[in-house]
Protein backbone atom coordinates (compact mmCIF):
# COMPACT_ATOMS: atom_id res chain seq x y z
CA UNK A 1 0.00 0.00 0.00
CA UNK A 2 1.21 3.22 -1.22
CA UNK A 3 1.78 5.68 1.93
CA UNK A 4 0.36 9.67 1.97
CA UNK A 5 4.08 10.90 1.20
CA UNK A 6 5.52 8.91 -1.08
CA UNK A 7 1.98 9.85 -3.57
CA UNK A 8 3.34 13.28 -4.23
CA UNK A 9 6.86 12.22 -4.94
CA UNK A 10 5.82 9.60 -7.75
CA UNK A 11 3.06 12.20 -9.15
CA UNK A 12 6.30 14.71 -9.35
CA UNK A 13 8.67 12.24 -10.88
CA UNK A 14 5.70 10.86 -13.51
CA UNK A 15 5.08 14.98 -14.16
CA UNK A 16 8.87 15.09 -15.17
CA UNK A 17 9.16 12.23 -16.57
CA UNK A 18 8.59 13.56 -20.02
CA UNK A 19 11.01 16.52 -19.81
CA UNK A 20 13.73 14.01 -18.23
CA UNK A 21 13.07 11.94 -21.69
CA UNK A 22 13.31 14.74 -23.73
CA UNK A 23 16.80 16.22 -22.37
CA UNK A 24 18.21 13.15 -22.19
CA UNK A 25 17.05 12.35 -26.07
CA UNK A 26 17.68 16.29 -27.37
CA UNK A 27 20.46 17.81 -24.67
CA UNK A 28 22.15 15.11 -23.34
CA UNK A 29 22.67 12.45 -26.32
CA UNK A 30 23.41 15.20 -28.86
CA UNK A 31 25.88 16.56 -26.73
CA UNK A 32 27.74 13.20 -25.85
CA UNK A 33 28.19 12.56 -29.95
CA UNK A 34 29.21 16.21 -30.23
CA UNK A 35 32.44 15.19 -27.72
CA UNK A 36 32.71 12.12 -29.69
CA UNK A 37 32.94 13.92 -32.69
CA UNK A 38 35.58 16.26 -31.01
CA UNK A 39 38.34 13.43 -31.69
CA UNK A 40 37.71 12.47 -34.94
CA UNK A 41 38.34 13.93 -38.18
CA UNK A 42 34.71 13.98 -39.39
CA UNK A 43 33.98 16.67 -42.32
CA UNK A 44 30.25 16.00 -42.23
CA UNK A 45 30.63 14.67 -45.72
CA UNK A 46 32.16 11.50 -44.87
CA UNK A 47 30.08 8.57 -43.16
CA UNK A 48 32.79 6.72 -41.56
CA UNK A 49 35.28 8.88 -39.13
CA UNK A 50 38.47 8.16 -38.16
CA UNK A 51 39.55 8.84 -34.74
CA UNK A 52 42.43 11.26 -34.72
CA UNK A 53 43.16 11.16 -30.95
CA UNK A 54 44.30 15.06 -30.25
CA UNK A 55 45.00 16.21 -33.17
CA UNK A 56 42.16 18.83 -32.90
CA UNK A 57 42.81 19.85 -29.67
CA UNK A 58 46.49 20.47 -30.40
CA UNK A 59 45.02 22.47 -33.91
CA UNK A 60 42.71 24.53 -31.26
CA UNK A 61 45.48 25.47 -28.32
CA UNK A 62 47.36 27.17 -31.76
CA UNK A 63 43.86 28.59 -33.74
CA UNK A 64 44.79 32.57 -33.38
CA UNK A 65 41.43 32.87 -34.63
CA UNK A 66 39.80 30.88 -32.36
CA UNK A 67 41.65 33.51 -29.57
CA UNK A 68 39.87 36.84 -31.31
CA UNK A 69 36.53 34.69 -31.55
CA UNK A 70 37.14 33.96 -27.94
CA UNK A 71 37.84 37.89 -27.03
CA UNK A 72 34.89 39.04 -29.18
CA UNK A 73 32.39 37.07 -27.26
CA UNK A 74 34.10 38.24 -23.94
CA UNK A 75 33.42 41.73 -25.10
CA UNK A 76 29.94 41.10 -26.50
CA UNK A 77 29.07 39.17 -22.99
CA UNK A 78 30.40 42.10 -20.91
CA UNK A 79 28.30 44.84 -23.47
CA UNK A 80 25.26 42.86 -23.97
CA UNK A 81 24.44 41.38 -21.00
CA UNK A 82 24.41 44.70 -18.55
CA UNK A 83 22.40 46.49 -21.33
CA UNK A 84 19.40 43.65 -21.68
CA UNK A 85 19.01 43.22 -17.71
CA UNK A 86 19.12 47.06 -17.80
CA UNK A 87 16.26 47.72 -20.26
CA UNK A 88 14.20 44.69 -19.16
CA UNK A 89 14.22 45.65 -15.74
CA UNK A 90 13.94 49.21 -16.08
CA UNK A 91 11.06 48.74 -18.25
CA UNK A 92 9.90 46.07 -16.37
CA UNK A 93 9.31 48.71 -13.18
CA UNK A 94 8.54 51.76 -14.54
CA UNK A 95 5.47 50.16 -16.21
CA UNK A 96 4.48 47.79 -13.69
CA UNK A 97 2.03 50.80 -11.87
CA UNK A 98 -0.99 51.24 -13.83
CA UNK A 99 -1.03 54.34 -15.80
CA UNK A 100 -2.96 55.20 -18.71
CA UNK A 101 -2.05 53.90 -22.36
CA UNK A 102 0.21 51.19 -20.07
CA UNK A 103 -1.13 48.63 -21.95
CA UNK A 104 0.02 49.62 -25.40
CA UNK A 105 3.59 50.47 -23.80
CA UNK A 106 3.81 46.99 -22.69
CA UNK A 107 2.52 45.56 -25.70
CA UNK A 108 5.47 48.33 -27.51
CA UNK A 109 8.11 46.69 -25.47
CA UNK A 110 7.20 43.15 -26.19
CA UNK A 111 6.16 43.47 -29.70
CA UNK A 112 9.80 42.47 -30.72
CA UNK A 113 10.52 40.30 -29.00
CA UNK A 114 8.04 38.13 -31.37
CA UNK A 115 10.21 39.46 -34.75
CA UNK A 116 12.35 37.09 -36.25
CA UNK A 117 15.88 37.10 -35.48
CA UNK A 118 16.19 37.53 -39.68
CA UNK A 119 13.89 40.46 -39.91
CA UNK A 120 15.14 42.03 -36.93
CA UNK A 121 18.96 41.93 -38.35
CA UNK A 122 17.42 43.29 -42.10
CA UNK A 123 15.42 45.92 -39.94
CA UNK A 124 18.71 47.05 -38.54
CA UNK A 125 20.87 47.12 -41.73
CA UNK A 126 18.72 49.95 -42.69
CA UNK A 127 19.11 51.74 -39.21
CA UNK A 128 22.67 51.58 -38.90
CA UNK A 129 23.14 52.36 -42.00
CA UNK A 130 25.55 55.44 -42.28
CA UNK A 131 24.37 57.61 -45.08
CA UNK A 132 20.05 57.44 -44.46
CA UNK A 133 19.70 55.37 -41.88
CA UNK A 134 17.28 57.10 -39.08
CA UNK A 135 19.72 56.36 -35.85
CA UNK A 136 22.90 58.37 -38.00
CA UNK A 137 19.92 61.26 -38.73
CA UNK A 138 18.93 61.38 -34.62
CA UNK A 139 22.82 61.76 -33.84
CA UNK A 140 23.02 64.63 -37.00
CA UNK A 141 19.88 66.46 -34.98
CA UNK A 142 22.44 66.88 -31.97
CA UNK A 143 25.57 68.20 -34.25
CA UNK A 144 26.94 65.05 -34.40
CA UNK A 145 28.32 63.29 -37.69
CA UNK A 146 27.31 59.95 -36.63
CA UNK A 147 29.27 56.38 -37.21
CA UNK A 148 30.11 53.74 -39.87
CA UNK A 149 28.24 51.50 -37.51
CA UNK A 150 29.29 48.12 -39.73
CA UNK A 151 33.05 49.18 -40.48
CA UNK A 152 34.71 49.37 -37.40
CA UNK A 153 35.33 47.17 -35.11
CA UNK A 154 34.49 49.17 -32.21
CA UNK A 155 31.05 50.57 -33.29
CA UNK A 156 30.17 47.11 -34.95
CA UNK A 157 30.34 45.24 -31.52
CA UNK A 158 28.13 48.00 -30.01
CA UNK A 159 25.66 47.80 -33.02
CA UNK A 160 25.30 43.82 -32.20
CA UNK A 161 24.45 44.56 -29.06
CA UNK A 162 22.14 47.16 -29.30
CA UNK A 163 20.15 45.23 -31.63
CA UNK A 164 20.24 42.20 -28.76
CA UNK A 165 18.61 45.21 -26.65
CA UNK A 166 15.39 45.21 -27.72
CA UNK A 167 13.87 41.45 -27.96
CA UNK A 168 14.25 41.81 -24.01
CA UNK A 169 9.94 40.58 -23.60
CA UNK A 170 10.68 37.10 -21.77
CA UNK A 171 12.70 39.06 -19.23
CA UNK A 172 10.50 42.37 -18.96
CA UNK A 173 7.55 40.25 -18.38
CA UNK A 174 9.33 38.43 -15.82
CA UNK A 175 9.92 41.57 -14.12
CA UNK A 176 6.78 42.95 -14.59
CA UNK A 177 4.88 39.73 -13.28
CA UNK A 178 7.44 40.15 -9.99
CA UNK A 179 6.81 43.27 -9.37
CA UNK A 180 3.26 43.18 -9.28
CA UNK A 181 3.55 40.30 -6.46
CA UNK A 182 5.50 42.47 -4.12
CA UNK A 183 3.18 42.85 -1.46
CA UNK A 184 1.58 47.26 -1.44
CA UNK A 185 1.86 47.41 2.55
CA UNK A 186 5.53 47.11 2.66
CA UNK A 187 5.72 50.24 0.01
CA UNK A 188 2.91 52.07 2.18
CA UNK A 189 5.33 51.32 5.65
CA UNK A 190 8.40 52.77 3.55
CA UNK A 191 6.65 55.83 2.70
CA UNK A 192 5.49 56.19 6.49
CA UNK A 193 9.05 55.81 7.25
CA UNK A 194 9.92 59.09 4.60
CA UNK A 195 11.37 56.70 2.43
CA UNK A 196 10.97 58.31 -0.94
CA UNK A 197 11.02 55.92 -4.74
CA UNK A 198 15.13 55.80 -5.09
CA UNK A 199 15.47 54.69 -1.70
CA UNK A 200 12.35 52.44 -2.35
CA UNK A 201 13.62 51.35 -4.80
CA UNK A 202 17.61 50.27 -3.36
CA UNK A 203 16.01 49.17 -0.44
CA UNK A 204 13.02 46.96 -1.50
CA UNK A 205 12.60 46.45 -5.04
CA UNK A 206 15.86 45.65 -5.82
CA UNK A 207 16.14 43.48 -2.72
CA UNK A 208 12.99 41.15 -3.46
CA UNK A 209 13.45 40.86 -6.86
CA UNK A 210 17.26 39.97 -6.68
CA UNK A 211 16.27 35.50 -7.64
CA UNK A 212 14.68 37.10 -10.45
CA UNK A 213 17.21 39.31 -11.06
CA UNK A 214 19.68 36.56 -11.12
CA UNK A 215 17.50 34.08 -13.15
CA UNK A 216 17.81 36.45 -15.59
CA UNK A 217 21.35 37.05 -15.42
CA UNK A 218 22.36 33.32 -15.67
CA UNK A 219 19.47 33.32 -18.94
CA UNK A 220 20.88 36.46 -20.65
CA UNK A 221 24.62 34.73 -20.20
CA UNK A 222 23.57 31.86 -21.94
CA UNK A 223 21.70 33.68 -24.85
CA UNK A 224 24.41 36.37 -25.04
CA UNK A 225 27.15 33.86 -25.72
CA UNK A 226 25.47 30.57 -27.67
CA UNK A 227 22.52 32.70 -29.71
CA UNK A 228 24.20 35.56 -31.11
CA UNK A 229 24.74 33.86 -34.48
CA UNK A 230 21.71 35.36 -36.71
CA UNK A 231 22.37 39.27 -35.68
CA UNK A 232 26.63 38.91 -35.87
CA UNK A 233 25.84 36.31 -39.46
CA UNK A 234 23.73 38.89 -40.96
CA UNK A 235 25.08 42.31 -39.65
CA UNK A 236 28.18 41.68 -39.88
CA UNK A 237 29.40 37.96 -40.52
CA UNK A 238 32.42 38.19 -38.45
CA UNK A 239 33.87 41.13 -39.63
CA UNK A 240 35.67 43.89 -39.62
CA UNK A 241 38.73 42.33 -38.56
CA UNK A 242 37.20 39.86 -36.59
CA UNK A 243 35.37 42.19 -33.92
CA UNK A 244 31.81 40.05 -34.24
CA UNK A 245 34.18 36.51 -34.86
CA UNK A 246 31.86 35.47 -31.98
CA UNK A 247 31.74 31.42 -30.89
CA UNK A 248 29.00 30.69 -32.54
CA UNK A 249 29.79 32.27 -36.09
CA UNK A 250 33.56 30.49 -36.05
CA UNK A 251 31.57 26.98 -35.15
CA UNK A 252 29.11 27.32 -37.75
CA UNK A 253 32.31 28.58 -40.74
CA UNK A 254 34.56 26.21 -39.15
CA UNK A 255 31.62 22.82 -39.55
CA UNK A 256 29.65 23.82 -42.23
CA UNK A 257 32.04 26.29 -44.01
CA UNK A 258 35.21 24.76 -44.20
CA UNK A 259 34.00 21.32 -43.93
CA UNK A 260 35.49 20.91 -40.32
CA UNK A 261 32.66 19.82 -38.56
CA UNK A 262 35.06 17.56 -35.98
CA UNK A 263 36.92 20.80 -35.01
CA UNK A 264 33.19 22.59 -34.79
CA UNK A 265 32.35 19.94 -32.63
CA UNK A 266 35.30 20.64 -29.92
CA UNK A 267 35.05 24.29 -30.29
CA UNK A 268 31.28 23.74 -29.36
CA UNK A 269 32.51 21.82 -26.06
CA UNK A 270 34.80 24.78 -25.02
CA UNK A 271 31.68 27.04 -25.82
CA UNK A 272 29.56 24.78 -23.32
CA UNK A 273 32.03 24.25 -20.69
CA UNK A 274 32.88 28.65 -20.98
CA UNK A 275 29.49 28.97 -20.44
CA UNK A 276 29.04 26.91 -17.41
CA UNK A 277 32.32 28.52 -16.04
CA UNK A 278 30.40 31.88 -16.44
CA UNK A 279 27.63 31.03 -15.01
CA UNK A 280 29.24 29.56 -12.12
CA UNK A 281 31.37 32.56 -11.37
CA UNK A 282 28.35 34.53 -11.50
CA UNK A 283 26.63 31.94 -8.89
CA UNK A 284 29.56 32.28 -6.69
CA UNK A 285 29.80 35.94 -6.91
CA UNK A 286 26.36 36.20 -5.72
CA UNK A 287 26.34 33.82 -2.85
CA UNK A 288 29.53 35.69 -1.07
CA UNK A 289 27.77 39.30 -1.57
CA UNK A 290 24.57 37.47 -0.02
CA UNK A 291 22.24 38.67 -2.59
CA UNK A 292 19.62 36.53 -2.24
CA UNK A 293 19.31 36.83 1.58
Amino acid sequence: MTSGRARPALTAWAFLAPYAVAVGLLIMLPALLNLGYAFTDHTGLTRDPQFVGLANLRRLVSDEFLLDSVRASAFHLALAVPLRLLAAVGLGLLLAAPRPGGRWFRVAVYLPTVIPDVALAVLFLWVLNPLYGPLNQVLGLVGHPGFTWLSDPTTARVAVALMLAFPIGEGFIVVLAARRMLDGRLYEAAVLEGCGPFGQLRRLTLPLLAPVLLLLAVRDTILTLQVNFVPAYVLTDGRPANATLYLPVYIFDQAFEFSGFAYGALITTVLMVATAAVITALLLVVRRWRVLR
